[in-house]
């Protein structure tokens, strides 16, 4: 791609000189040192004797426990903070979005269960390789995140569980061995750090799994109770809970029994949501334990909340001991101290309060104050320590903006998410458009999310902010006003139809939530290819060209563009007969995390480590397709070096207009630095040619217009504020904006 003329836009890109991004922004900072050990030579402390029966009387089980929980390692990890003048270096209230933006606007989105590494070699050795950072710089990706790699699941007894789902169920902070050690964390840190690149970790304010500090709880020894939402039943009340099976340890509630504990007082009752509701299975969010008997002799049973599955407790923000508060942030402090983190996704971290209503109806338990403040605490403690944070919440719009004032410095991009699906699927940017200027008008900012392809969840499809907040609003939709409500709950319904089932049976629904497909897999199913052993080079063509049509939409506008190992080497589904032990429990997604080796270090890989079957894929290695100027690896190296060298990430999105053509999106977006220079963003999310005039009243006439990827004139702004446009299908085009030279004189 050749460079843009320097006498078009700034002086930019003599050898040696600052380019575009420079002129405006300070270089990126390097990672964090760290500050700090919790465990020296990063090993896991000597475990106690196991001696005895693993029951509360036995002191030297308790002991072990204490010895395994993540509550005595936050206070380990927190007094070393304390007392530092380097604690007051750092501005900490409010977030920064655009600093974070700076840090590294490209991420590369892992997962550990998925990655084929060399035989030998663990998940967190293979992403400290050189080499692939070297890859990672020539493609123009500055950030690695590496999802949840600390211990997760559970314990009984003495004996450790496996995770419910996916290592989301925290229960240690020590690296799962697994995944590799403390030290190859570190390392990985290091490498990144030389190569201009950060890595974020993971922390789950919003529960862990049942590991030492749940079981800890359920012996009611010291503050443990206090970290989750659990409630002691009288004995003369444990009429009122089920019966807990031969070989488990809880079970969930029913709605029966949820409404009689809550009229007895003892818990708050029906939530707003089940999320991951499966009939039978997870019929509240609500389950109880079965007797305990704690080392004061006292046997007891627990109810305890989970927003999520059975296995993961929710915490207690609110508790008088702040044992749950002080458990997340001696956990953020490791990841960014001890282990060399320089930013954090925040899990879960929508579901923080709960409060009983005195109306009929569900306890409040979205949208929540505590939610905020806690949230609040947890960016403001990474930002006094050099970090920053990204959050995935699911909410409204105005829980996304709100949250945001002074919580997390970036939030996934909910919003558009599943319109920018809808648009390929229909060939119609309608509701995407309508996305768009909903956050515009609500107050958030573009530059505040990360824009993302696929990653370890669904397409998610619940439409938060149309089905709940506004579901008695009304918007205007294909010519006619129609409420919240409904208008989520037909794009739900022609999302199914175009993603899922007879049209595209390799991509499965998710319970409540969305679908379970790869990005290629929702292209395939949008260009009406339902059978993926029958595909023809043309037919993977087409998927090349509409997949980086869905890569120009996320990163041609402002904030952090995101996307994974499966998006960069065009991952397929696992056939859902291969796994059908993990989907067991209607957990579908599955499906969509399959293996996938980025450099071809494992040809002969069936499977990842964890077993995971190696997927079929559409792109192939990432350093092969680099030496392929077609394919779509070095597209995307193009696409995003034109968005790094006129730093688009930091830009602010100012106009979604109206277009000529259904397919066409056009995005306006303004460079706040340099009065009157704008950047226009042109999709066309149609397979056919489309042409139309491009009109918004922000560009002023006269303007100049010049092509970003290669530089040349694009003719003027009209008097009537518009431009033509002509695209291919699955076509992009983005724009530089310069002032009329009359005012530049």
């Amino acid at each position: 791609m050749s460079e843009p003329d320097p006498s078009e836009a700034l002086e930019v890109d003599a050898p040696g000189e600052p380019n575009f991004a420079d002129i405006f922004f300070p270089a990126r900072p390097r990672a964090l040192r760290t500050r700090a050990r919790l465990r020296p030579q990063g090993a896991p402390s000597a475990a106690q004797v196991r001696s005895g029966e693993p029951v509360g009387s036995n002191s030297v089980y308790v002991e072990w426990l204490r010895g395994q929980s993540m509550l005595q390692d936050a206070k380990d990890i927190a007094g070393q903070f304390s007392g530092l003048g380097s604690m007051w270096q750092n501005p900490y209230a409010r977030p920064d979005p655009r600093a974070a933006v700076q840090t590294a606007s490209v991420w590369f989105t892992a997962y550990p269960i998925s990655m084929i590494t060399r035989p030998g070699r663990s998940f967190l050795a293979a992403l400290a390789d050189p080499h692939l950072w070297r890859t990672f710089e020539r493609i123009g990706i500055h950030a690695l995140h590496t999802g949840p790699v600390k211990r997760a699941g559970g314990l009984r007894g003495w004996a450790p569980t496996p995770s419910v789902d996916g290592h989301f169920d925290r229960v240690a902070t020590q690296i799962d061995e697994l995944f590799g050690s403390e030290d190859d964390y570190r390392e990985m840190c290091r490498i990144a750090a030389e190569h201009e690149g950060t890595v974020i970790d993971d922390i789950v304010p919003g529960h862990t799994g049942k590991g030492a500090d749940f079981r800890l709880a359920e012996l009611a020894v010291d503050d443990y109770p206090g970290i989750y939402h659990m409630i002691a039943i009288p004995p003369d009340e444990w009429h009122l809970l089920p019966e807990v099976p031969e070989g488990r340890d809880s079970v969930n509630l029913d709605e029966a029994a949820e409404a009689a504990l809550a009229d007895a007082g003892h818990i708050v009752g029906e939530l707003q949501r089940v999320i991951f509701h499966v009939p039978g299975l997870k019929d509240t969010n609500w389950s109880a334990t079965s007797p305990v008997t704690g080392p004061d002799g006292v046997t007891r049973r627990w109810v305890y909340l989970h927003y999520f599955k059975e296995g993961q407790p929710s915490i207690n923000w609110l508790d008088p001991t702040f044992a749950g508060m002080r458990l997340v942030i001696g956990d953020a402090l490791h990841s960014l101290g001890d282990l060399g983190s320089g930013g954090l996704r925040l899990d879960a971290n929508g579901f923080l309060g709960v409060e009983r209503t005195h109306e009929v109806g569900p306890a409040w338990s979205e949208g929540h104050p505590l939610s905020q403040a806690a949230n609040q605490l947890i960016g403001s403690m990474v930002r006094k320590v050099g970090g920053f944070t990204f959050q995935e919440l699911n909410l409204s719009i105005e829980d996304i903006r709100d949250t945001a004032v002074d919580g997390p410095d970036l939030s996934y991009d909910f919003v558009n998410r599943p319109a920018y699906h809808h648009a390929l699927a229909t060939g119609d940017t309608e509701f995407l458009r309508l996305t768009l200027r909903q956050a515009m008008e609500l107050g958030v900012d573009a530059a505040g999310l990360v824009h993302a392809l696929q990653n370890h969840d669904e397409l998610t499809y619940e439409l938060v902010h149309f089905a709940s907040r506004h579901r008695d609003d009304e918007f205007t939709f294909r010519g006619e006003r129609t409420k919240g409500e409904q208008l989520a709950e037909t794009i739900r319904r022609e999302l199914t139809e175009a993603l899922t089932g007879d049209a595209a049976p390799y991509n499965l629904v998710f319970t409540t939530n969305g679908i379970a497909s790869t990005t290629a897999s929702v292209v395939t199913a949008a260009l009406g290819l339902r059978d993926l052993d029958a595909l023809t080079e043309a037919d993977v063509e087409r998927v090349r060209r509409a997949h980086l049509l869905l890569a120009m939409f996320n990163a041609l506008q402002p904030g952090v563009f995101a996307l994974s190992g499966w998006d960069l080497v065009g991952a397929l589904p696992v056939p859902v007969d291969d796994i059908a032990e993990l989907v067991r429990e209607g957990d579908t997604r599955w499906i969509h995390r399959p293996a996938y080796d980025l450099l071809d270090v494992a040809p002969q890989a069936s499977a990842s480590a964890s077993g995971m079957p190696r997927a079929r894929t559409l792109h192939g290695p990432i350093d092969a397709q680099l030496d392929d100027p077609t394919s779509f690896v070095s597209r995307l190296r193009d696409l995003l070096h034109l968005r790094g060298y006129f730093a688009i990430a930091t830009t602010r999105q100012v106009d979604v207009p109206d277009v000529a053509h259904p397919a066409m999106l056009v995005m306006v977006h303004a460079y706040e630095q340099v009065p009157g220079q704008l950047q226009v963003t042109v999709l066309n999310f149609g397979e056919e040619p489309i042409s139309g005039t491009v009109i918004s009243e922000h560009l002023e006439p006269g303007s100049r217009l010049m092509d970003m990827g290669d530089g040349s004139a694009f003719g003027e702004v009209d008097q009537l504020h518009g431009f033509h446009v002509e695209l291919d299908g699955f076509a992009g085009l983005a724009l530089l904006v310069s002032a009329p030279r009359s005012e530049l004189a």
